[in-house]
């Protein structure tokens, strides 16, 4: 398989969904990360998370439908951004060397809830940041579900 897809139904109405995951205040809440953009399609975006800020002509909104759907390419790879994460030289090494991924974020209403749909694809077979996104997505989204229905997210 060469793309992560992860479904979940959040009791929350899809403008407070777009909010958590294009305000930086929201984003920093459950996801440690703040985004720098104005989130049209072709703009680029910042990413800063543990007092590193990532910055990258190729980190491109690609979709921006209010309340519906967000597409973006994925973050660049850096040595700092390696550091901060505890990652070694031989990881940071592969990742840059893999081709740039995008993640979609599709909401659905459905009756008094919202599926919300991930899809980040863009790997090829054997993809390094794959196997990374695949075990780092199912807690970060369990995460916003709980922030959004309870008030705070999951403890880190």
């Amino acid at each position: 398989m060469t793309s992560f897809v992860y479904t979940t139904y959040i009791h929350t109405s899809p403008k407070k969904l777009w909010r958590a995951l294009t305000e930086p205040a929201k984003t920093k809440k459950w996801w440690n990360v703040n985004f720098t953009t104005d989130w049209k399609p072709g703009s680029t975006y910042a990413i800063k998370q543990n007092g590193v800020t990532i910055v990258d002509a190729q980190q491109v909104v690609l979709e921006s439908e209010p309340h519906v759907r967000l597409r973006y390419t994925w973050h660049s790879f850096t040595a700092e951004w390696a550091d901060v994460h505890g990652h070694t030289p031989d990881f940071l090494a592969k990742v840059q060397g893999e081709s740039r991924s995008k993640v979609a974020f599709d909401i659905v209403p459905v009756g008094d809830v919202v599926r919300l749909q991930v899809t980040h694809d863009g790997f090829k077979s054997g993809s390094t940041v794959l196997k990374s996104v695949r075990e780092s997505w199912p807690p970060l989204l369990s995460s916003l579900k709980t922030l959004l229905e309870t008030g705070e997210p999951l403890p880190r």
